[in-house]
């Protein structure tokens, strides 16, 4: 083997495995965070998370993104260790997918029909088909499914640079000694762990041997220790991503080593029992990519079968070995978890979902807020103060996180919803500013023992009201993309500016009367500033809510056309929110 050919070997691995990283990516975007989704919403049903961390992971066609997707979950306090074993056992088969891919490689005959399975015979078409869909579409699925067919011809290029690089080394005597010395079960496993831990897949580690094993000759006898060692080498990526988690995190990734090592070591010891004293005629045979395959499906469906009965064992094992309490109450922005932001559709949920308790508690002091206006209490104002600190806390982490996922390359649609709810953030922030203002002025009006007139009383306790429901409708909208309540909270916003004119128009009425006084004036003014404010807030919100839900939607458009353009809809609700907040 010269330098030339080692450059070569070198290059095809540098090409296969960055075909294999793109295709995986191209996978996890167009799946948009579902998949991620519906694993953080499993039951403890052990068959139907085994099934699920299968179908996961052969999409997503990695074993070792969907581990670190569980790591990241149960750090999130969004899973339980118990919850993610039989994914783990499911992810383990699912993996298998990519080798039973590559075998098509091997693909051996010179018949048209067997030539066209060929990768040499289609992988260019895909490549040209994939550059297309990715340079002139213009949706994200065309996008991302070019970026699947040019990884996977990518990858496919890769493995068929590797083949050519060693296939002189398949009369080499020196390669082939080396070959028998992995014969040895612990030598051939040691390699295949050490190889995987490297390149932290066993995808394509397994790969590689694939393409070895199309060029040269490589018996069974060490292909299966080497495949054995690769299932073991491919936990090395979730306790990488474990070492800054919590306890429990900890413990799902020895929990992933476990299932493999156990694995390993029952399948390893009845195999080579049996064929000490029952030699296997096929160990001296060929492994070709299919075998290899085969071998690989073989030992992670026979290793889950002996496994998943002994779910609660795995669990007790990986609890001695971290030991620790668990975490009773887990931090709220544990959710914002760094290894999401390799699925960054999640991490963008998971940002939603903290948006949309954000924009509750805001909500909520308000409602606190508007108790005060008519019965000041010291204890509710500091909550109310509480309410308003931990609304700009939320706005911190977020912002930060949703910073964070926007220097990814993220979708189209993510990154509009990005821009949205960056924009949301703000203003329920200064929902939580105005609530607390509000709160301020109630503490006013009480320490200096003001009183305001009942008709404003009156008027204040109507506007307050319908305050609060645009909070509702806002809040609605946001957090199940109710367009029906996005859509009423315009027409409540205009009624709310309404009743501001008229409350002070009133107030100035009473001034002139003399039944007002002009320093209840500027409070009054005040509480009208800020409901008012909150209301151009949620009408801000309820766009940014349209504009994630609607591509083609301008927002100065669609607020000029319902404000001016005598929209029927807009008009009826405008009139009906007029009647119900009605001030003479």
């Amino acid at each position: 083997m010269d330098i030339f050919t080692i450059l070569s070997l070198i290059g095809g691995l540098a090409l296969f495995l960055y075909g294999m990283d793109m295709m995986g990516d191209g996978l996890k975007k167009m799946a948009g965070g579902k998949l991620e989704s519906i694993l953080a919403k499993l039951t403890s049903a052990r068959w139907k998370g085994f099934l699920l961390g299968l179908g996961v992971t052969a999409v997503i066609q990695s074993s070792s993104a969907t581990t670190v997707m569980l790591v990241g979950f149960v750090n999130s306090g969004i899973m339980k260790l118990s919850q993610t074993i039989s994914i783990i056992m499911g992810a383990n088969v699912g993996t298998t997918v990519t080798a039973w891919l590559l075998s098509t490689a091997d693909i051996q005959g010179t018949a048209i029909l067997i030539k066209l399975f060929k990768p040499e015979s289609f992988t260019p078409i895909l490549a040209m088909i994939g550059f297309l869909m990715t340079a002139m579409g213009k949706t994200d699925l065309r996008k991302n499914t070019g970026t699947i067919l040019v990884g996977f011809a990518i990858l496919m290029f890769g493995m068929d640079a590797m083949s050519g690089a060693v296939e002189g080394l398949r009369d080499n005597e020196t390669f082939t000694s080396m070959l028998t010395m992995f014969s040895n079960p612990i030598m051939g496993i040691l390699v295949g762990t050490i190889f995987t831990a490297i390149i932290q897949s066993s995808s394509a580690s397994v790969g590689v041997l694939q393409a070895l094993a199309i060029s040269c000759v490589i018996p069974y006898s060490t292909a299966i220790p080497v495949i054995l060692g690769q299932n073991i080498g491919t936990t090395i990526t979730p306790i990488i991503s474990a070492i800054s988690g919590n306890t429990e995190s900890k413990r799902v990734a020895f929990t992933c080593l476990y299932i493999k090592m156990i694995g390993v070591i029952v399948v390893t010891g009845v195999f080579y029992l049996i064929h000490h004293f029952v030699p296997f005629a096929f160990m001296d045979q060929r492994a070709g990519a299919l075998q290899i395959a085969v071998v690989h499906t073989a030992f992670n469906v026979l290793s889950t079968v002996i496994l998943i009965p002994f779910c609660s064992a795995i669990e007790k094992l990986a609890v001695k070995t971290i030991p620790g309490k668990e975490e009773e109450e887990t931090d709220v922005f544990a959710a914002l978890d760094d290894r999401f932001l390799d699925m960054p559709s999640f991490a963008v949920e998971m940002c939603k979902g903290l948006v949309c308790d954000m924009a509750e508690l805001s909500k909520e002091a308000y409602g606190k807020a508007k108790l005060l206006l008519t019965n000041f209490d010291a204890s509710l104002f500091d909550e109310v103060k509480k309410l308003e600190a931990t609304v700009d806390k939320y706005e911190d982490k977020t912002s930060t996180y949703l910073l964070k996922i926007s220097e990814n390359q993220i979708s189209m649609k993510d990154s509009r919803t990005v821009t949205e709810l960056l924009h949301c953030v703000g203003d329920i922030e200064r929902i939580s500013d105005h609530a607390l203002n509000l709160a301020e002025a109630a503490k006013e009006v009480h320490d200096k023992k003001i009183t305001f007139s009942e008709q404003a009383k009156t008027d204040i306790a109507i506007i307050a009201n319908a305050v609060e429901e645009i909070l509702s409708h806002t809040n609605t909208a946001l957090e199940h993309g109710d367009m029906d309540a996005a859509s009423r909270v315009e027409p409540l916003e205009q009624v709310i500016d309404r009743l501001k004119r008229k409350i002070k128009n009133g107030h100035i009425v009473r001034l002139k009367q003399g039944d007002c006084t002009m320093e209840l004036g500027f409070i009054l003014s005040d509480l009208l500033t800020n409901m008012g404010r909150i209301s151009d807030h949620c009408s801000n919100i309820a766009v940014c809510v349209l504009e994630i839900n609607n591509d083609s939607l301008d927002s100065h458009e669609y607020l000029n056309q319902v404000k001016y353009g005598g929209e029927a809809a807009f008009s009826e609700m405008y009139e009906t929110f007029k009647k119900k907040y009605y001030i003479q």
